[in-house]
């Protein structure tokens, strides 16, 4: 048996680069959303309501239900929250 090291859990679970790459984003922005809830001292109702979804979504969020959300979703929901989204593009090394 051989071992293979990859630079994130994503890159060697997904098929390709792109999948990976989508996936850091999307758990990026997750935790990001989460950590604002819980320093904001928010319950989930009232994140909802500042994330402009529903408790439901703010409980899959928590529960860090990766599947549930794509990248549009959680930058709409930063969005509503007031929060700065910024994506910086480098050549691959």
């Amino acid at each position: 048996m051989t071992s293979q090291r990859y630079p994130s859990v994503w890159d060697a679970i997904e098929d390709t680069p792109a999948a990976a790459e989508n996936m850091k984003w999307r758990s990026r922005l997750m935790l990001q959303l989460k950590n604002h809830i819980h320093k904001s001292g928010l319950s989930q109702a009232e994140a909802a309501e500042v994330f402009g979804v529903t408790q439901p979504r703010i409980s899959d969020l928590m529960r860090g239900k990766i599947n549930l959300f794509s990248i549009d979703t959680l930058i709409n929901m930063a969005t509503a929250a007031s929060l700065k989204v910024e994506i910086r593009l480098m050549e691959a090394s």
